[in-house]
């Protein structure tokens, strides 16, 4: 199985370095120079571009900031992806985005599928990610024994597509929560409730959230905002939503406030700043 990575920033790189420690032959290529001089002191192998990577690898992995990126790669190599390759498009991109590579994948008999990812860089690094996979069910059966290595949790979620909008659709409710619990604890320190043992109360009941159980003990209340995973992604992320949304005809009443928060929020939090860190907002 020779595996090639596009894309060996935070995630990519950490799942490189999780398959390099699991024996696999892995090659990788970014336009910085710096994340593949990292995967290579881990062990992958060097590539000059996209291309001579994808003439190379039975399984290409894009780990990419958005679906814009996702299309100029795939038009970069499409020409020289041999029949049979499986690509797995990590990134968080668009549907309809996804549908369009599935499309072109089959003209040339090579697969494209959905796989976005959940748990951040230590979760790549230790292949405990949760993936979202849309697409072909053979082409998903071929990638078992990759999936399986790169992830604790996988969920067959549907057709091309459906795990990039499931995985929207998780993001939506993930940034929600933040702003949601985070008005929960003011609400409860002012009227007397320490905040830990809110969210004990809290987590102990229909309330809690993954953001509850895991964000605000392990990098909020703790000041750490050290997730890995940035503002400026969680805003791009929060407004894929609000665009599917308007594709798709379904009107958000409720999360458009919170989009708008997040939106907002550029003027006092920089992209680069951690996602946690939209709790210190006060609407």
């Amino acid at each position: 199985m020779k595996i090639g990575i596009i894309g060996c920033g935070n995630m990519g790189g950490g799942m490189a370095a999780n398959l390099i420690d699991l024996k696999q032959d892995v090659t990788c290529y970014d336009l910085d120079q710096n994340n593949i001089d990292h995967a290579v002191n881990e062990g992958a192998r060097r590539s000059v571009s996209a291309s001579e990577l994808a003439q190379q690898c039975d399984f290409i992995i894009l780990s990419l900031p958005k679906a814009d990126i996702v299309r100029t790669v795939m038009a970069e190599i499409h020409d020289v992806i041999s029949a049979n390759t499986i690509i797995l498009d990590t990134s968080t991109s668009e549907p309809e985005t996804t549908k369009a590579m599935s499309a072109q994948a089959e003209q040339k008999s090579y697969s494209f599928l959905d796989a976005p990812v959940s748990g951040g860089p230590i979760a790549a690094r230790s292949g405990n990610m949760t993936m979202l996979i849309g697409g072909s069910k053979s082409a998903i059966e071929k990638s078992r024994d990759l999936l399986d290595m790169l992830g604790a949790k996988i969920v067959i979620v549907g057709p091309s597509g459906s795990g990039h909008a499931a995985k929207i659709a998780n993001n939506m409710l993930c940034a929600a929560n933040l702003v949601l619990v985070s008005e929960v604890i003011r609400l409860g320190e002012a009227v007397g409730v320490n905040a830990n043992d809110l969210l004990e109360g809290v987590n102990a009941g229909s309330g809690r959230s993954g953001v509850s159980e895991v964000n605000f003990p392990k990098w909020i209340l703790n000041d750490a905002f050290d997730s890995g995973f940035t503002m400026g992604l969680m805003r791009k992320d929060v407004k894929l939503g609000v665009d599917l949304a308007n594709e798709a005809g379904v009107s958000l009443n409720a999360f458009q406030g919170i989009a708008k928060i997040w939106s907002d929020s550029s003027t006092s939090l920089a992209d680069g700043a951690d996602f946690n860190e939209i709790t210190k907002i006060e609407g």
